[in-house]
């Protein structure tokens, strides 16, 4: 026994766990100053591996399992928000309602305040419905090009139509050539007004982040208008995604408010729609009223 308790005991220095597991093995007596491992230091030079596994700063454990963590955290931190991911692009039928709206109301305005002939600009807007709803009936997203072109012919149709008819209301306003019953008066200004109102809506949702097409593929990083379902995605539904409804909104308050409301213009080109929106129906609503109540007295 002697001659195997040089090797087991060492010297001149401390033992480890693993001095005193051996010397149990081979029955061998503990020193007073092996007794207790866990209140005496290690050697900084000998180190204790079993104590590096077991209780070290960046333990064994979390060596292996640090890799995965780190993809974990990246992944979560990297997290896309809710309008930026990939969804299905939305149905078309509440731009072809307030399209039809818009033709039907050119359709009843007076025939002075429209091009002549009076049926050419509702009737090339029928055609571009019509051809709206043969290219995408439902959601069909290998259309979407195509589909986009089609739509900003129309919207820049309806656009050009009722910029002529609030241009010839103002001039007759001006001129006092318009007619001089305030009912008349006011049922045209408001057909003008709405369909402004319509015109302008779907210009934003044509312009924010490309389209409706592009924001379902979740690829524009910056868009041009910030909702408020942006800034608290966590009062607003897992699945939330800017629709027509909501650019519809928009330009309702910036018609009537002639400010932005609760919806932000973040690039210049939304600045500068918002601003012609305001100034065509300030003059209209401005013009029209005052000229309706000084008929009326």
């Amino acid at each position: 026994m002697d001659r195997d308790e040089s090797p087991l005991l060492g010297s001149g220095r401390r033992r480890t766990r693993t001095e005193v597991a051996r010397r149990a093995q081979y029955d061998v007596p503990v020193p007073d100053d092996a007794a207790a491992p866990d209140d005496q230091g290690v050697d900084p030079e000998q180190g204790d591996n079993d104590g590096d596994i077991l209780a070290g700063p960046e333990s064994f454990l979390e060596r292996i399992l640090d890799p995965g963590v780190n993809t974990a955290k990246r992944m979560a931190e990297g997290l896309a928000p809710t309008w930026r991911r990939v969804t299905q692009e939305e149905p078309r039928w509440q731009v072809s309602v307030v399209l039809g709206v818009a033709i039907f109301l050119q359709i009843v305005l007076p025939r002075h305040l429209t091009i002549r002939p009076h049926w050419l600009l509702p009737a090339v807007q029928a055609l571009l419905l019509l051809s709206l709803f043969t290219l995408n009936p439902g959601r069909k997203r290998k259309a979407s090009s195509l589909l986009r072109v089609f739509e900003l012919i129309m919207i820049a149709v309806v656009s050009l139509a009722n910029a002529i008819s609030a241009v010839l209301l103002i001039r007759g306003l001006l001129r006092g050539t318009e007619s001089p019953e305030a009912t008349e008066l006011l049922k045209n200004g408001a057909a003008i007004w709405i369909t402004n109102m319509i015109a302008f809506s779907l210009w934003y949702w044509q312009m924010d982040r490309g389209g409706p097409a592009e924001r379902a593929k979740g690829t524009r990083a910056h868009p041009d208008f910030l909702f408020p379902q942006m800034q608290a995605q966590d009062l607003a539904p897992p699945d939330w995604q800017s629709s027509f409804v909501d650019y519809l909104y928009l330009s309702f308050t910036n018609a009537t408010a002639f400010s932005p409301t609760d919806v932000l213009p973040m690039t210049q080109r939304a600045k500068l729609m918002m601003m012609l929106q305001t100034a065509v129906s300030l003059c209209t609503i401005a013009l029209v009223i005052s000229r309706a109540v000084n008929i009326l007295r």
